[in-house]
């Protein structure tokens, strides 16, 4: 495989409906110690609190968000580097989220990940060809013999001189030692990639080698990617879904087209708001800068109700006293918020407060009665909320 910067064409959603991994009500709190001898739990970082998705087998899921939104902690609870506080991850149905020691050795082969940074997930002392090879020899892939064979092809696979298999990481770049962690990541052939930024430090026509080679890689072995990125552009291109979050949970989800075209979340247009769009430049025009007030909570103690109303625009009463579930507003869109619409048309009433049973100061209210959230949990329901008629659609 050839170094091109040449783009590739956006991956597209696969046809076919196989999960490969669901993920629900996700959570991840650290522990705080109090100074002292003693050192008793004072608190809880709600690092991950509680987060829902799914990805599609041969697809790739894009989370995306500020630094410290939960991002790294999902993914790394995804390939169970991280023992989940509470939650499930069902990887092709068996939930290996409470999988300790024995029961997480075959999963490896399953699921792995690429770091965000090569300099630092390689290991100095060690030589690429030991480096890639040493999978294979924990988990007894191929004879002893034929290691080296092996690693010479993986080199090949990601575009290496497979003769450089006795070199040390710090003689080659950083382009270059990306491949070298996505090839240590290819050899056990997992189902799913987590890729925790794994262009971020690279220069940009670095960035377009990796992506086309990830793509690539994609379609030669119909692997699932859970893509994390800071990147909205190099999301848009490699990911035909799309997850945003915020202060530890998902406040929009959806397909590519829902989340960039047809946003409904305030913060998601906020994000959006500030990606440079270059056609728009090229006919005169300017996109509308959406510039959000304060500081980001801290997860120690995030804001009661809605997590993103310390900085929100259409903030009412009922967001600091109920938080908005995770409603589903199209095929495949779902959004948290009270107030969900495109720019310049968000209501002036809250379009849950009927289906949680409360008024629009987020109150019990006596004459009605909470209904069923149309797609709360992992994946999409078949119906969803009509918020243009504010009706059950369906497709």
């Amino acid at each position: 495989m050839s170094d091109t910067t040449t783009a590739t064409a956006a991956s597209v959603a696969p046809s076919s409906t196989e999960t490969v991994l669901s993920v629900e009500n996700l959570k991840m709190h650290f522990p705080v110690k109090g100074s002292g001898v003693i050192r008793r739990t004072v608190g809880h970082v709600k690092a991950v609190d509680g987060v829902s998705f799914e990805v599609a087998k041969g697809s790739a899921l894009g989370l995306v968000g500020e630094s410290g939104c939960g991002k790294s902690t999902t993914g790394r609870m995804v390939t169970r580097l991280y023992k989940p506080t509470e939650g499930k991850i069902n990887f092709e149905g068996t939930d290996i989220a409470s999988y300790t020691g024995r029961q997480l050795h075959p999963m490896r082969r399953e699921i792995q990940m690429i770091f965000q940074d090569p300099s630092t997930s390689l290991n100095p002392r060690h030589t690429v060809g030991s480096i890639i090879g040493a999978p294979l020899r924990i988990h007894n892939m191929v004879p002893k013999d034929k290691v080296l064979g092996r690693v010479q092809e993986l080199l090949e696979l990601v575009g290496l001189n497979p003769e450089h298999y006795n070199r040390y990481p710090h003689e080659f770049s950083g382009g270059q030692r990306q491949r070298i962690g996505i090839a240590r990541a290819m050899t056990l052939q997992p189902k799913l990639l987590v890729a925790d930024e794994p262009v971020s430090a690279l220069d940009v026509s670095i960035q377009a080698q990796v992506i086309n080679l990830l793509q690539d890689l994609q379609k030669e072995f119909d692997i699932s990617y859970l893509f994390i990125a800071h990147d909205l552009a190099i999301v848009r291109h490699f990911c035909p879904e799309v997850a945003v979050m915020y202060l530890g949970k998902i406040v929009e989800i959806g397909d590519r087209e829902s989340i960039y075209e047809h946003a409904h979340h305030p913060y998601t247009q906020a994000l959006l708001s500030a990606v440079p769009d270059v056609k728009q430049a090229a006919i005169g025009g300017r996109r509308e800068r959406i510039r959000l007030q304060g500081d980001v909570p801290s997860p120690i103690n995030p804001p009661s109700g809605c997590h993103f109303r310390t900085r929100c625009a259409f903030a009412k009463d009922i967001c600091s006293v109920v938080e908005p579930p995770l409603l589903q507003i199209g095929k495949k869109h779902k959004v948290a918020c009270h107030f969900p619409g495109e720019i310049h048309q968000h209501p002036e009433k809250p379009v849950t407060a009927p289906l949680l049973g409360v008024d629009e100061f987020g109150a019990p209210d006596p004459g009605a009665s909470p209904a069923e959230v149309p797609g709360d949990g992992p994946g999409y329901a078949d119906t969803w909320y009509d918020l243009a008629n504010n009706t059950r659609g369906r497709a």
